[in-house]
């Protein structure tokens, strides 16, 4: 049995160790209200552009009027042989589940389709080290038939592979670099090099309203309406624990209302006025939507950095708890102990004074 300079040793090591859990919760909290108010930040942009292109749409000529298509690429239908996964993870651990749960739902997408070749975009270092240690890396080689500038052709060997690999990029989350990886990703589209293109990310509309879901992102089917194929939502044990981490770090539990905002951008779309556009509405049509497909993937990691910081939060809020709960529990052991020493001690005095 530990004695009182163990227990108190212990004592002091779970102190120390609550103070920095319950930093960390802090400065999760204040990471997270920054998340949200870049969340918000991105909401007008989306909006307006979805309006523009919904705009759009009914000024010009979309369908093809010979084969009834779509003229843009990006709204052309094939069958789905080979599909891009972006899987949008942390790039830090000491949030509980949050990147095992993306891990498990991006598992649970590629085994559910085995007859499909599939690419995997790992954003994040979690992220990527799971990818790493699962699937190995897309091989490309110089194609030397071609005559000019060497060109690199894909060797697969394997059905699933990593094609791309961005650590780091949601720790300082830059429009550019987002840009990028969206337009890698339509050039590829595009180029019928993959037939889809899927995002498994965290949904973010408040701390105790978040969800894991599957949203498809190539080919787009409507403009302004999310195509989510899957979805998992939180329990209503881990609701409520969220909303008391919340609540004792300070942050709201409902999300910001906008609705004032989003109608006000809805009405550009809506409004029967003929606008005069610099360009050609066909023109415009075509520049703004490789943009739009650009800002539902700026919006997915917006949305998975926010979920991440509420996650930590929650994680560290918990790990505080259970350090009070060692502490409580050590200092009636402790005190236990040291009583029981105290009475042994009065006996011993006791029966030598009567043996005297």
């Amino acid at each position: 049995m530990a004695n009182v300079l163990d227990l108190r040793r212990r004592i002091r090591s779970v102190k120390n160790t609550r103070q920095i859990t319950k930093a960390m919760k802090m400065v999760a909290a204040a990471k997270l209200r920054r998340a949200q108010e870049r969340a918000l930040a991105a909401r007008p942009y989306a909006k307006m552009i979805t309006s523009v292109l919904e705009s759009l749409t009914r000024r010009i000529e979309i369908f093809d009027p010979e084969t009834g298509s779509l003229r843009h690429p990006l709204f052309a239908t094939r069958t789905e042989k080979r599909v891009l996964l972006v899987v949008i993870s942390g790039d830090k651990g000491f949030a509980g589940a949050f990147n095992a749960n993306i891990f498990k739902t991006a598992f649970q997408f590629i085994g559910g389709n085995p007859d499909k070749q599939v690419d995997v975009e790992a954003v994040g270092r979690k992220g990527r080290d799971m990818m790493r240690r699962r699937y190995p890396a897309a091989v490309y080689a110089e194609d030397a038939a071609v005559e000019g500038p060497a060109r690199k052709v894909r060797e697969r060997k394997v059905p699933v592979e990593i094609t791309g690999e961005h650590p780091g990029l949601l720790g300082k989350l830059e429009t550019a670099r987002v840009f990028e990886l969206a337009e890698s990703i339509i050039s590829r589209y595009v180029h019928e090099e993959i037939d889809a293109a899927y995002i498994v990310y965290n949904e973010f509309k408040s701390v105790i309203s978040q969800r894991l879901v599957v949203e498809r992102l190539l080919p787009l089917m409507k403009i302004g309406i999310p195509q989510i194929t899957g979805a998992v939502e939180p329990s209503e044990a881990e609701r409520e624990r969220a909303a008391e981490a919340a609540l004792s770090a300070g942050i709201a539990l409902e999300p910001i209302d906008t609705a004032a905002a989003d109608e006000e951008s809805r009405k550009f779309g809506t409004a029967q006025v003929d606008y005069i556009y610099e360009q050609p509405a066909e023109e415009l049509f075509n520049g703004l939507l490789p943009q739009y497909v650009s800002s539902m993937l700026y919006h997915a990691m917006t949305e998975s950095v926010a979920a991440e910081q509420a996650a930590r939060m929650t994680a560290m809020d918990s790990a505080t708890n259970n350090a009070s709960d060692m502490i409580d529990a050590y200092t009636l052991q402790m005190n236990r102990v040291r009583q029981a020493a105290i009475t042994k001690e009065i006996i011993e005095i006791v029966s030598g004074a009567a043996a005297v």
